[in-house]
This record gives structure tokens, C-alpha cells and sequence, in this order.
């Protein structure tokens, strides 16, 4: 029998790794006044109770307080951190999972305006662009300071029963001094290479002293920025061969590329529509010539690609990261040969987007990802059976079918279209976001697995659910695109959706108004300008897709800026009135009485949902509840969730998703998860 490469142990040091498989640095935004505390210990303790081999926290925890979170990190300069790392850390080691963090000083990439309002520090003056902090040049005791903190910080670590560390240099503090892009220091710091490695050792120097040779300490470093005047691959192998040989360190981390702009960030850690595991070889190289232990993440979703990574000797440990926020019990579904039942990760990177856009990580499929304190990852069976009837099969609609299939009930999905999906299947018609259509696709498989009845090309009314005598009925059948948003010529646009969909074919000189800020705007903007087409994307918003985050704007701006799209803000679109065979666009402002007229052969609303709510308010009267959900006990997920109101009826009505508002697929999921869990 030819045991699993994935599944196979790894030596580092005196520490047995019981797999190949870790979850790299990354901060989910959970902590509670700077303090790793129970949510953020629930999330890692989940992944290590699933049979990951180590998870890796923080990315990064700040080590002095010039180094204030750029979004909620753990604050690793505060003694009171050893008591949380410290449950932490016990919970993961008592499921076999070994624990490291990574500390950092983030240098320039952070804010002066915040935490103590001290002024930002870096090897030069030069501002980031993604944090737009102008930095303090060091002096000698700004770096004698600084490295004490680090070795005050792995200390706590230490202290707190941590396995490890792992020092963060990639465009944070310890990478700005080894760059020649972000140096302008003089000697002894500056220069030379050998100048410019000077802090970043004795950082590593300073810490090994403080914790001995018993306490794993590991980089996470750019092997190549990728970028003219910077690292090169040459410097990154030097810089690997000097870390190996001073003794101090146990493994590599390798990353290839920079993090100091959106696009940069997103070449580093890719989204959907980029290819996959794109510095892995790379990595691979660094290991074949440096011979340390050598880590890697970067868009690995699959076990397919993990295996073919440890296999191929290219790693010698795995980081599937954002796949664990997709799926956190992979390496248990695996062990038992479930591998096709793994959830996978979509590369939507909602999960990284919303810590800048709301301050904290969520996956956008599984809603039980950092709510592992109120939501399960495994769900369990009902007291008792209950016949449920979904309609609609979009992305809520399946999560509350899988769900009720899941608890036990009997379920059947009536959907008025072809094929499942609603708007996932329309966002997945584009080939760069082809791979939504898996959060589709995983639910259809979780239900045939689970016997849910399906009937397809079914408009349902009233009757047709009552002929089910169902107990419970839920409304999932979304909305559709709310164009009447104008003065006057509402008749004379089309929505995102009719171009996405190829009802209507892209004009020569097209407005797209865009007053949702969401992806089918610039989708739509994709597809017209591919077409050759002139586009405009306006909006009232004093910046275009303020939905669309960072790392999910980069490929449409790389789309759509080498065509020559032209972007608006701050501007209304007021009215449409034919001319010939042109549209005259009346655009206002809200910041003024100003109005003017341009010309287009095609305008485009986009606006959002309006719920598809018909069948709700027919079965509302009828139902035991009458529609309504208490909301401190759904908030809660505790007491009684749906009053009984109508006794003498038979079913409880709910509706999820865009049947209730425009929203997103994470807001769908997760209606249909926490109502479900109460049926």
C-alpha cells in the first residue's frame, strides 16, 4: 500500500510535523483589543482538531508600538498576549497541531494616524502607496530599540508555549532594509548587501540569544520582487544561502514578488482567473539550491496540486491557507478518503478583501468560517424528519437544501430555470470568474449525496407548494436588476445583467451607471470593451466599485485600462431621451446644480436587485409564522427563532438571500445556514 505523500510526516528539527499540510500566516482580523482571544482560538483550533499539521498565526503580530495594525493584529509588545497565545496554543497541541506566529515591525506599510500616533519608521523617507504613510528614516537608537522588541516579542512566544516563530520580510520592516527599492540608509545599514542584511541579522541574532536553540525560528522572505533596481533572483538565493549559514535559522518561507501596491499584492497572492500556484516552482528552486526546509503558499486550493507540490520535492510543507477558509477539515476528508466532498476555494478572496472593506476575514461560501463559536463546520442530524420545500436553486437556495438534507428532513428544490446557480451561474459565464461556478457545483454534489429532489423549468405558485404538504418552505428566488432609477428614458437602458447574459449585444459608445458598485458593472465593462467597443463606467461615488475591493479590482483594471475605458465619478446620470439613433444622457452631480448633456448609443444601469418576492407575500398569510423571524434569538442562535403566530397553519415561511434585499452570496449562505440549523 503507497501511503499519501500529503499524509506523511516531516522532521523539522526536534519538531515532528504528523503531515504536510499548514496553514501559513494570515490574519483574519479576529483579535479583541490587540489579544488572539476565543474566536480567534476557535478558528485555528478547528483546522487543528481537522488534523492540520501546524497552523501558523498572525499575519503579521506587531512587535513595537511604531508598528501600529494596519487592520486588527495580534499585538505581540503586550505581556498580557502570552495568556491568549498560550490557550491558543494549547488547544491546537492538544489535537496534535503544532502553533509558530509571525512578528513583524511593518515599517512604512502602516499609518502614523493610529494606535499612539507615533510617527512611522523605515530604512527611507519613501511613502508605500498602499498605506500612504510617510515614514521617519531610522537612527541608531530607533534600530537598537527595535530589536529588542523583536526578541522581547519571541520571548512572549516562547512563554507562551509557542513552538516557533516565523519573522515576516516581505514588505515590512526587515525586507524594506534588505531592498535596494525602499533603502536609503547610509552605512553601516545602507549600500551594499551586506549593509543592507545588517538589521534584518541581528533581529535574528537578538532572538536566537533571547530563546536558545531550542525554539524554531524561521523567514518568510521575497526570494524576487520581481522589479527592476530590486531583489533579483540571484540576491534571493545569496540572502537564502546567508540565512542557512548563519545558524540561526530552521526554514524558508519563500514568496517572489512585492506587496506595496494592490496589483503587486495580487501577483504575490493571486485571485480567481489567475493561475494557479504560480511561484511554486520557483520555490521549489530555492529548495533544490539552499537545501533548508522550505515552505510555500500562493493560490494552492486543491489537493491535487498540494500532493503534486510535496511529491515532486519541490516543498517540503504545504500551505493550503485560504483552501482552510473554504474548507477547514480537508486533511480529515482526505484521511478519509473524501477528497471529492472538500468545499473548495473559489479564489474570490473575499476572505482578504473584507478585512480592508469590514474589518474582518469571511469566506464567500462558508459562513461558518470565523463564527466558529455560534456556527458549525459539521452539522447534525434534527430531533425529527420535516418535509422542505426551496425555491430557487441559487446559492442560498442550495445552502438551505444541503442544510435541511443534512439535518435529515425531506427536501425539494423547485427552480423556474434550467440549471442551478441564479447569478453565480451569470458571473461564471465570464472565464475569469469561471470558478464561482464551484459553489454551485459542491452544493449539487452535497445534495445528490443527501437524495434532495429537484424539478427544474418549475415557475411555482401557491398551489403548487401546498400539493407538497410541506412544514417548511423557504424563499430563495432572488430578484432582478433594478433599472427605473432614472428621472425620465428608464425604458431606453439595459442592465449588467443583459449584457453579461449576451441578451443584448454591446453598442459603439456605451455609459455604464453604476450606482451598486459591485462586480456586474465592471463585468459588464469587460465584456464591451473586449468587444472593441468605447466604454465609460460612472457613478456618483467619489470612487468607482467602492464594493469591489483592492486585490478583486486589479484584473478588471488590467482589462479595462489597456483598452482605453474611461472611469467617472462623482456624476449622475439624470435622464435618457432618444435622439436619432442616439441616447442624450442628461448627467447632474450631487454636489451641485450642474447638468450636461453627452451622447451614447447604449446606456447601461446597474443597481442592484430588486427581491423576486411574489410568492413570499401570497404565502405569507398562510404560513405558521407569518414570515417572521425573531431576531435577537437568530442573532443569538438561541430560544425560539419563528413565532408561532397562525396556529391553525401548517408550514413555517422564511426567505433568504436577494428575495429579501440586494446583497451577496456570503449574506445568502449565511441566512440559509444559521435559519437552517434551527428547522
Amino acid at each position: 500500500m503507497i501511503r499519501d505523500v500529503l499524509l506523511q510526516p516531516y522532521q523539522l528539527k526536534h519538531l515532528t510535523l504528523k503531515n504536510r499540510i499548514m496553514t501559513t500566516s494570515h490574519e483574519p482580523a479576529y483579535p479583541e483589543d490587540g489579544m488572539p482571544k476565543e474566536r480567534y482560538r476557535a478558528y485555528h483550533e478547528i483546522r487543528a482538531k481537522a488534523g492540520v499539521a501546524m497552523t501558523m498565526t498572525a499575519g503579521s503580530a506587531t512587535v513595537s508600538r511604531d508598528s501600529p495594525p494596519v487592520f486588527n493584529n495580534i499585538l505581540a509588545y503586550k505581556d498580557e498576549v502570552v495568556r491568549w497565545m498560550a490557550d491558543l496554543t494549547d488547544a491546537c497541541h492538544a489535537h496534535g497541531c503544532a502553533v509558530m506566529i509571525q512578528l513583524t515591525h511593518l515599517g512604512r506599510r502602516t499609518g502614523w494616524n493610529k494606535g499612539d500616533w507615533l510617527p512611522s519608521v523605515s530604512s527611507s523617507h519613501y511613502r508605500e502607496p498602499a498605506h500612504r504613510a510617510f515614514a521617519k528614516k531610522m537612527e541608531d537608537h530607533d534600530i537598537e530599540r527595535i530589536v529588542s522588541d523583536y526578541a522581547d516579542a519571541a520571548e512572549r512566544m516562547k512563554a507562551a508555549g509557542l513552538d516557533g516563530i516565523e519573522l515576516q520580510a516581505y514588505g515590512h520592516l526587515i525586507d524594506q532594509f534588505w531592498s535596494p527599492l525602499t533603502n536609503t540608509m547610509d552605512a553601516p545599514y545602507g549600500g551594499s548587501l551586506d549593509n543592507r542584511l545588517r538589521f534584518g541579522f541581528m533581529v535574528l541574532d537578538a532572538i536566537r540569544d533571547r530563546v536558545g536553540t531550542d525554539f524554531i525560528l524561521g523567514v518568510r522572505y521575497t526570494a524576487d520582487e520581481v522589479e527592476k533596481g530590486g531583489i533579483t533572483e540571484e540576491d534571493g538565493l545569496e540572502i537564502a544561502r546567508r540565512l542557512r549559514d548563519s545558524g540561526q535559522v530552521d526554514f524558508l518561507n519563500v514568496i517572489r514578488g512585492r506587496i506595496h501596491t494592490d496589483p503587486a499584492m495580487t501577483d504575490v497572492i493571486p485571485v480567481q482567473g489567475m493561475k494557479s500556484a504560480p511561484h511554486l516552482d520557483f520555490a521549489g528552486r530555492v529548495r533544490a539550491e539552499i537545501g533548508m526546509p522550505t515552505f510555500h503558499a500562493s493560490r494552492i486550493p486543491d489537493v491535487a496540486t498540494a500532493r503534486h507540490s510535496v511529491a515532486s520535492g519541490l516543498l517540503d510543507m504545504v500551505g493550503m491557507t485560504r483552501a482552510h477558509m473554504a474548507d477547514p477539515m480537508i486533511v480529515s476528508k482526505i484521511q478519509a478518503g473524501r477528497e471529492d466532498d472538500i468545499r473548495p476555494c473559489v479564489g474570490a478572496t473575499y476572505c482578504l478583501d473584507r478585512i480592508y472593506q469590514a474589518g474582518e476575514a469571511l469566506c464567500i461560501h462558508n459562513p461558518a468560517t470565523g463564527r466558529e463559536l455560534s456556527m458549525p463546520h459539521v452539522i447534525t442530524a434534527a430531533k425529527s424528519r420535516r418535509r422542505a420545500v426551496i425555491v430557487g436553486a441559487g446559492p442560498g437556495g442550495l445552502e438551505a437544501a444541503r442544510v435541511a438534507a443534512e439535518r435529515g428532513h425531506d427536501v425539494t428544490v423547485l427552480e423556474a430555470a434550467s440549471e442551478p446557480g441564479g447569478q453565480v451561474r451569470l458571473a461564471a459565464q465570464s472565464r475569469r470568474r469561471a470558478e464561482m461556478i464551484g459553489i454551485i457545483d459542491w452544493r449539487m454534489a452535497q445534495c445528490a449525496a443527501r437524495d434532495v429532489r429537484f424539478q427544474f423549468n418549475t415557475f411555482a405558485d401557491a398551489g403548487d407548494l401546498k400539493a407538497f404538504s410541506p412544514d417548511i418552505v423557504v424563499i430563495a428566488t432572488g430578484g432582478l436588476p433594478e433599472t427605473t432609477i432614472l428621472e425620465t428614458g428608464n425604458d431606453l437602458a439595459v442592465s449588467a445583467w443583459d449584457i453579461l447574459s449576451g441578451d443584448v449585444h454591446p453598442g459603439e459608445n456605451v455609459l455604464i451607471y453604476d450606482d451598486a458598485g459591485g462586480h456586474p458593472a465592471l463585468m459588464a465593462a469587460e465584456i464591451i470593451a473586449e468587444s472593441g467597443s468605447r466604454v465609460e463606467i460612472m457613478t456618483r461615488d467619489r470612487s468607482f466599485a467602492p464594493e469591489i475591493m483592492g486585490m478583486n479590482l486589479v484584473p478588471y483594471m488590467r482589462a479595462l485600462q489597456k483598452t482605453g475605458a474611461l472611469f467617472t465619478v462623482t456624476r449622475t446620470l439624470k435622464s435618457l431621451v432618444r435622439s436619432g439613433n442616439q441616447l442624450e444622457a442628461a448627467i447632474g452631480t450631487d454636489y451641485s446644480d450642474l447638468v450636461e448633456k453627452r451622447m451614447y448609443d447604449q446606456v447601461i444601469v446597474n443597481q442592484g436587485t430588486l427581491p423576486l418576492d411574489d410568492l413570499y407575500f401570497e404565502l405569507k398569510p398562510l404560513s405558521r409564522n407569518l414570515g417572521a423571524v425573531d431576531h435577537d434569538a437568530l442573532v443569538a442562535n438561541s430560544g425560539d427563532m419563528f413565532p408561532l403566530v397562525n396556529p391553525k397553519a401548517d408550514f413555517d415561511l422564511y426567505r433568504i438571500g436577494d428575495a429579501v434585499s440586494s446583497r451577496n452570496i456570503h449574506a445568502a449562505v449565511y441566512d440559509a445556514l444559521r435559519l437552517g440549523l434551527r428547522w
